[in-house]
């Protein structure tokens, strides 16, 4: 049975305690802190597990397949962009989340009261893609797209036994992109981490990799959520565990694809 495996050997994580300066009045991590620069509560609280893994599955760091050089360089261009309000194609693709979320509303405009439903901090979506960048609106309409009920079900905070102050879902989408770019490790020139020699062998096979871990991350997010009876104030504690439960399902001997992780089949 899957919920029998176990990878290698796993490091031990030790959370750091967020700063009061970290959080904004609605106990997420600030707009500044996630969204509009370096987060410092992601550097210091998602510390990585160092796993090595066992088997025939073990991958050398520094041998990359030119389909892999490929793709690991058209996802670092996705991840270099930066969401511009101007740009048309952003403009269109921001309007193309709104009529999957809601294809029965009609959108008043790009700045309007109405994406605070969504779960934006203000009217104004624009501003909260800084640091995570367009790749962030991009997963959320990856999402919306290829797996709807989920989606909905999330967007809309149908399962299970929900907190009187819920996670803000789109705000929430765009921290997830940044906790995966930072656990991953994209930016560094080889890979540093095991993790991130994984999610190359995955690109390889299937170039939608990093937007299907993100949907498997999101649907983790809100499983640890409610079995925390999470609020506010515990968000980015549960971000912390959502990373700790993505690596060590990646280190499965058995997971080559992100279709073979466990918690894939909470999308399903």
């Amino acid at each position: 049975m899957r919920g029998g495996r176990k990878p290698g050997s796993c490091a031990a994580i030790r959370p750091f305690p967020l700063s009061s300066s970290s959080r904004s009045s609605n106990g997420l991590a600030s707009s500044e802190d996630i969204v509009g620069g370096p987060p410092r509560w992601i550097g210091r609280g998602l510390s990585c597990v160092c796993i090595k893994r066992k088997g025939i599955y073990e991958r050398d760091f520094t041998n990359l397949t030119p389909l892999q050089v490929e793709r690991l360089k058209m996802l670092k261009h996705r991840m270099n962009i930066y969401f511009d309000p101007s740009r048309n194609d952003h403009q269109e693709t921001l309007r193309a989340l709104w009529n999957a979320a809601y294809p029965d509303t009609e959108l008043i405009g790009l700045i309007s009261e109405q994406w605070k439903q969504m779960g934006w901090q203000g009217k104004d979506p624009s501003t909260d893609f800084r640091g995570a960048g367009f790749i962030s609106l991009e997963n959320l309409l990856f999402f919306a797209k290829s797996f709807t009920v989920p989606f909905q079900s999330l967007l809309n905070k149908q399962g299970g036994k929900r907190a009187a102050w819920e996670y803000p879902f789109a705000v929430a989408g765009v921290n997830i992109t940044f906790m995966i770019k930072q656990m991953l490790d994209l930016d560094s020139s080889k890979p540093r981490t095991f993790i991130k020699t994984v999610l190359l062998q995955m690109l390889a096979g299937d170039d939608r990799a990093f937007d299907l871990l993100y949907c498997v991350a999101f649907m983790i997010m809100d499983k640890q959520w409610l079995e925390k009876k999470a609020s506010y104030m515990e968000f980015n504690e549960v971000l912390r565990s959502t990373r700790t439960r993505l690596e060590r399902e990646l280190l499965f001997d058995d997971v080559v694809r992100i279709e073979d992780m466990p918690s894939y089949s909470l999308l399903l």
